[in-house]
């Protein structure tokens, strides 16, 4: 029947009419302000923050081919799979592990500078696994093309 913002602005007054016995009511209606939340290796909890999440990803991809439209849509998904989450808390791992799928599919140089920061590689050994690992999915991809 009738909506109007209450004062503070906080939540919005809503009067209605129950359809079968014609009574009158009213309900206030409040913004859902539980924050979405990370959970660190340590243990500690953090906001998420798409920002964040936005500039590793430019940075991964500093001078390479990719767009920001596609940076975006990796952004969105990963906000998607945090609401998604019962408990509106996900893993920095759970992140990181799709964050790096994606780019994977992406573009693989930006995939390996992300990984390399995300996995926090101890020394060049590290680096090379995940360099070779890389490769041997790449190369049966390659193999199948070439016999066409």
């Amino acid at each position: 029947m009738d909506s109007r913002e209450s004062k503070e602005a906080e939540s919005i007054r809503r009067r209605r009419e129950c359809e079968q016995c014609e009574r009158r009511f009213t309900t206030y209606e409040r913004i859902d302000e539980i924050p979405y939340m990370v959970v660190k290796k340590d243990g500690r909890r953090e906001k998420f923050d798409r920002h964040k999440v936005l500039s590793g990803l430019l940075r991964a991809c500093e001078k390479r081919p990719v767009s920001a439209g596609k940076l975006e849509a990796i952004v969105d998904a990963t906000e998607s799979f945090l609401m998604d989450a019962p408990e509106r808390e996900r893993t920095t791992s759970e992140i990181g592990e799709l964050i790096m799928e994606n780019l994977k599919a992406l573009d693989t140089v930006a995939y390996i500078r992300f990984a390399s920061v995300y996995r926090d590689f101890k020394d060049v050994r590290e680096f090379k696994e995940e360099l070779e690992q890389l490769l041997q999915t790449r190369e049966p991809r390659r193999e199948g093309q070439r016999k066409k």
